[in-house]
C-alpha cells in the first residue's frame, strides 16, 4: 500500500470540517438554507464575500497548521480561478500538503 495515501485524511472528513468552518463563518441559519457540497463554489453557490473567505481561510490555517500555506496557494491563482474555487479544490490541496 502507498503510505502517502494511508496518511491522508479522507476527503469526506475534510469536507465535513470545511463545511463546519463555512457554517461558523456565514452563520448556521444561512448555512442551513444552502446545499453545501464538495462541488460548491464560494462565490457562486455559497455567495461568500471576500471577508468571509478570509475568515474561512484563517480557520483552515489555524486547524491544519503552518505546513498548509492556504493564503499563498490562493495568491497564486488568477481571478477566474478564484471565482470558480470550490470545496473540492481545497480538499485536494489539503491532501497534497499532508
Amino acid at each position: 500500500m502507498d503510505t502517502v495515501t494511508i496518511n491522508q485524511p479522507a476527503a469526506a472528513a475534510i469536507f465535513d470540517l470545511l463545511k463546519q468552518f463555512i457554517t461558523e463563518v456565514i452563520g448556521e441559519e444561512f448555512a442551513e438554507e444552502m446545499d453545501i457540497r464538495p462541488s460548491s463554489s464560494f462565490t457562486k453557490d455559497l455567495e461568500m464575500d471576500s471577508i468571509e473567505i478570509v475568515a474561512f481561510s484563517e480557520k483552515v490555517k489555524a486547524h491544519f497548521g503552518a505546513h498548509i500555506d492556504f493564503t499563498g496557494w490562493l495568491s497564486g491563482m488568477d481571478l477566474d480561478q478564484l471565482i470558480n474555487l470550490n470545496l473540492n479544490d481545497i480538499i485536494h490541496y489539503i491532501q497534497q500538503c499532508r
